[in-house]
């Protein structure tokens, strides 16, 4: 697997695209999510990750700041030939970082069940019952920062 050259936010409108694009190629096609709940208008209020390889986007995800002192991750998406390689590790610590240099104490998230272990295995933890969101068994699961 190949590591991103640079984890960074979005600085520009054609990046911002290409992670749209990205998202839309995984949750959309692959998955089956709606195109119009996957675009979203909180995408224009949201802090944006970029993972890059060789000046294109394989990995993103977003933050959402809820409050002074908590935050959500979403929309974490990491093309296929990429997977399982640490991408998409390296963009939740981007956001975590992003989150922390903001105040922010607490992050929540609504995993896929699937890829729970993934985000275990970086700290989180499983609060509540199962839900399904957009056809997808999910369950939220909270990271305290400080």
């Amino acid at each position: 697997m190949q590591l991103p050259d640079t984890v960074k936010g979005i600085e520009t409108p054609k990046e911002l695209v290409e992670a749209k694009e990205l998202r839309i190629r995984v949750f959309v096609e692959e998955q089956g999510v709606p195109a119009e709940e996957e675009i979203d208008d909180l995408d224009s209020t949201a802090f944006h990750a970029i993972a890059i390889v060789n000046d294109s986007v394989i990995g993103t995800g977003r933050l959402l700041v809820d409050s002074p002192k908590e935050a959500r991750i979403g929309r974490m998406a990491v093309s296929l030939e990429h997977r399982r390689g640490g991408i998409g590790g390296l963009v939740l610590q981007f956001l975590e970082g992003e989150a922390k240099s903001q105040g922010i104490g607490r992050i929540t998230l609504n995993a896929q069940r699937y890829v729970t272990s993934f985000y275990a295995n970086h700290g989180y933890k499983e609060v509540g019952e199962p839900f399904t969101e957009a056809g997808i068994p999910h369950i939220q699961m909270i990271k305290n920062l400080s």
